[in-house]
């Protein structure tokens, strides 16, 4: 995939993880799918500028002894993924645009 294509969607990936429930920085990129290739260092970062955003809320809670930082969606979190399934249809409709071109 695109590195361009795959930047613009790893935050809704991100996001769309903390749905159902709340999770941290490691189970997260077990749950982004492989062909995004999220790493540590791509996430950490865009967790930070989402908990800015108030996307994305964080508290700790100890597990075996450690502390461990979870993340939990926002109300404004939901939001923006749905604006972005909703502009989703945009790209579509350029998806469909190129394709057509594509086979002429």
């Amino acid at each position: 995939m695109d590195s361009q294509l795959k930047k613009g969607m790893i935050e809704y990936c991100v996001l769309a993880s903390l749905i159902d429930v709340d999770s941290y920085g490691y189970q997260i990129i077990k749950e982004i799918p492989s062909q995004i290739e999220l790493t540590e260092s791509t996430l950490y970062p865009i967790l930070k500028r989402l908990e800015n955003n108030k996307k994305v809320t964080t508290y700790s809670k100890i597990h075996n002894g450690r502390l461990r930082k979870y993340y939990h969606l926002t109300e404004i979190g939901l939001r923006s993924i749905e604006n972005f399934l909703t502009e989703w249809n945009e790209v579509e409709a350029v998806h469909q645009y190129i394709k057509r071109s594509v086979k002429k």
